[in-house]
């Protein structure tokens, strides 16, 4: 555990090993903070993810991606690639405004020769032991499933760090 004190330009850090002086404080806590949830019942159930892990640990199941970002469709294109799987990918949107086109045309291209199946415009309404169901625009629509990876993005603890009196300056690709 650290602890730490001081005023701007001039800390002091102190640690299990030590004490040391810093101009500046860094708190690298990634992108993706606390997984986005898709609060709907079922979502408890041990075969939903957060991230793929390994693509071959899902050969031979019914796999459902969910998400409209490059995280979400690099996973359900590389499920795709392996034989034997059967991956639906289902967004909310009706179209990938957010993905790389090197991502997007890997899906069109896994969707075109029949090992991927995409749902735009579709939300999970819940997710049941051997089975999801899913709301389209032509309805509900059931589809078996062994496994569900949520690519939803996450939520930075943002506040939390505001309220223990941390400036947070978001910074996209600049230095």
């Amino acid at each position: 555990m650290a602890t730490g004190d001081g005023e701007q330009g001039n800390f002091t850090i102190t640690t299990s090993r030590g004490k040391y002086q810093a101009r500046t404080i860094l708190l690298a806590i990634g992108r993706r903070g606390t997984p986005r949830v898709l609060q709907v019942p079922g979502e408890d159930l041990p075969k939903v993810v957060y991230r793929l892990i390994d693509p071959e640990q899902y050969r031979g199941q019914h796999v459902l991606v969910v998400g409209g970002g490059d995280s979400a469709l690099e996973a359900a294109s590389s499920i795709a690639d392996v034989h034997g799987t059967t991956v639906t990918l289902s967004y909310r949107a009706d179209v990938f405004g957010r993905a790389r086109a090197k991502n997007r045309d890997r899906v069109a291209a896994a969707a075109e020769a029949g090992r991927l199946n995409v749902l735009l415009s579709s939300t999970v309404v819940q997710i049941d032991a051997t089975q999801v169901t899913l709301m389209t625009h032509g309805g509900y629509r059931t589809i078996q499933n062994n496994a569900v990876i949520v690519c939803a993005g996450g939520i930075l603890p943002t506040k939390f760090l505001q309220d223990i009196g941390i400036d947070v300056e978001t910074k996209f690709g600049t230095a």
